[in-house]
């Protein structure tokens, strides 16, 4: 079975007045083989920013690891934590330049 193939999952966020609520599921696996109930889809990247990545989990943790960095990089150069604005265009700029891989 190709490793591609060990991919999918489900990340469902959404806005209420004063709150958010962000849920993924856990399972790691394909078709009706499982390999673990406890898979974190759910990052936290900053005190008050979340990030939930579905896929395949080697991407998973490629694209947390870079904008972890990324977010480390521009607290230092900018003095200040990043809004979520900017932490959403540095998600898009990031997903952007490996759009061909």
């Amino acid at each position: 079975m190709s490793i591609l193939s060990y991919n999918g999952g489900c990340v469902l966020a959404m806005t209420g007045k004063d709150c958010v609520a962000i849920a993924a599921d856990r399972r790691f696996g394909v078709q009706l083989r499982t390999i673990t109930t406890d898979f974190q889809k759910i990052f936290q990247m900053s005190p008050h920013l979340y990030i939930g990545l579905p896929g395949l989990a080697t991407d998973t943790q490629t694209v947390r690891d870079r904008l972890n960095f990324r977010l480390r990089l521009y607290e230092l150069r900018e003095g200040r934590p990043i809004n979520p604005k900017a932490f959403g265009q540095m998600v898009s700029n990031l997903l952007y330049e490996r759009r061909y891989y």
